[in-house]
């Protein structure tokens, strides 16, 4: 049976961690039985070794210019480099050569530059580090940029967000190749969580700071994190503060965004979220603690922010964790 040709691409200043949770997640799966096998090598321009943004040398094993398709995979690491790479000519031409000749194609983390830069994101979603997503949407306005997701699935196309979410788009490809089941094994060996859900959230607002210099949001919002099966309308943050509910609502869209009800909203979905992995509690207890008011609400809003139902995020999770 032919191997699964996976080619990794990498440019100086490339991010290590993103090329080694590809690779090493690639390699786990081999070791516990993906059939067939991933056959994985890097690919540099030129061929040359390149120093990853942490100073370390790495050796590629094939010249990007001189790969010859088809290929399985294709997937672009990131790093500091990211810029320079999009701008190289080279490196997008044969990215995008490549692109033509591979089944799919990733992006991890900020190398959705050089996939955007070769066109190959234009009329698509994709993600990327929420640090760099506004500076690649002005970049690159054909591309619809979600800063949200760990990773996004557009067609034959995946991105991922910063570093470590490698290993989540990686075990959800060993998952469409392989099942479920082998995913699961990969990921308990490498003792890392069983799988996120993709449109999970790249930050979590209870340690994203919320605009620390504006201390009224900062209060109500520590009010809203410490009191989430309160009256939380904008009526009652407004009379909480001392202010209008229209000014509470500006202050709100100024420093975080957003309007106090969404904020409430995904607060009360990432506190039920927490409940969901840390305790055994049924789901009209947890939504009646984060204020949901019945299970079917906590259901829509959890569907909403993470794009499964609650039952299977604690499922998954749990068992990752536990």
């Amino acid at each position: 049976m032919e191997p699964r040709r996976v080619v990794v691409v990498a440019y100086e200043a490339a991010e290590l961690l993103d090329i080694a949770c590809v690779t090493s997640t690639l390699e786990n799966a081999n070791w516990h039985g993906a059939s067939p096998y991933y056959q994985v090598r890097l690919a540099t321009p030129g061929g040359h070794p390149v120093t990853t943004g942490s100073a370390l040398v790495i050796q590629a094993q094939l010249a990007l210019e001189r790969i010859t398709g088809p290929l399985d995979t294709l997937i672009v690491s990131g790093g500091t480099g990211h810029v320079d790479a999009a701008d190289n000519s080279l490196v997008v031409a044969h990215v995008r050569r490549l692109a033509r000749e591979s089944r799919r194609v990733a992006s991890v983390c900020t190398g959705s530059y050089v996939l955007a830069a070769a066109g190959l994101l234009d009329g698509r979603r994709a993600t990327t580090h929420w640090r760099e997503a506004p500076d690649m949407a002005a970049r690159y306005p054909r591309v619809t940029v979600d800063p949200a997701p760990i990773f996004i699935r557009d067609g034959d196309v995946a991105t991922s967000a910063g570093v470590t979410a490698a290993l989540d788009l990686t075990l959800a490809l060993v998952e469409e190749d392989n099942g479920a089941e082998l995913s699961r094994t990969v990921a308990r060996g490498m003792v890392t969580y069983l799988q996120r859900p993709g449109n999970q959230a790249q930050m979590s607002m209870f340690v994203d700071p919320p605009a620390p210099a504006d201390s009224l949001v900062r209060r109500t919002v520590e009010h809203i994190s410490a009191n989430l099966a309160a009256d939380l309308t904008a009526a009652a943050l407004a009379a909480a503060a001392g202010v209008s509910e229209r000014h509470l609502t500006r202050l709100f869209l100024k420093h975080l965004g957003q309007t106090p009800g969404r904020f409430v909203r995904l607060a009360r979905t990432e506190g039920a979220a927490h409940l969901l992995v840390s305790t055994s509690l049924p789901m009209a207890a947890i939504a009646a603690r984060c204020g949901f008011g019945t299970a079917e609400t906590l259901r829509q809003a959890f569907v909403d922010r993470y794009g499964v139902p609650p039952s299977h995020y604690r499922l998954t999770q749990s068992s990752a964790t536990g």
